[in-house]
């Protein structure tokens, strides 16, 4: 059975309350119950943290599973150190991002995770997670 770890960042506990015209009236709970239910053939461990930090960490125990799904929030734009954590991570890892960073404001065009990442799923709303979890269910880990 494939093990699949999603990392949410900053705010995106906030989920169905902060500002639901851009990211929806889903909270992380209902995002990750509906991925559980509809992958039920797969291990899916949510983690959400405001913390730099901790989502370092949790990136840097990742070795174990088939893939990482990650939704860094603010932190895609000003960290360089998650963007080291994800580099050094030898498993599939895909971005994700409820809205499209690409047609909001222009500090939010930049990510520093693109580049050490497989794939981006941007601007789909709340179904980027299921999508993504397609997706590394579709990649090949080396």
């Amino acid at each position: 059975m494939k093990k699949i770890l999603i990392i949410n960042g900053p705010n995106l506990n906030l989920l169905g309350d902060r500002e639901p015209e851009i990211y929806g009236n889903k909270s992380l709970k209902d995002i990750e119950n509906e991925c559980k239910d509809e992958f039920s053939k797969l291990e899916l461990f949510f983690y959400q943290s405001n913390s730099e930090s901790e989502i370092i960490e949790y990136i840097h125990s990742s070795s174990d599973f088939s893939g990482l799904i990650i939704n860094a929030g603010a932190f895609t734009h000003t960290s360089i150190a998650i963007h080291d954590a994800l580099k050094a991570v030898k498993i599939p890892k895909i971005e994700v991002h409820i809205s499209n960073i690409y047609s909001r404001e222009e500090f939010r065009k930049k990510s520093f995770i693109s580049p050490v990442v497989d794939g981006i799923i941007a601007g789909f709303g709340t179904s980027v997670y299921k999508l993504a979890i397609f997706a590394i269910t579709k990649l090949k880990n080396d």
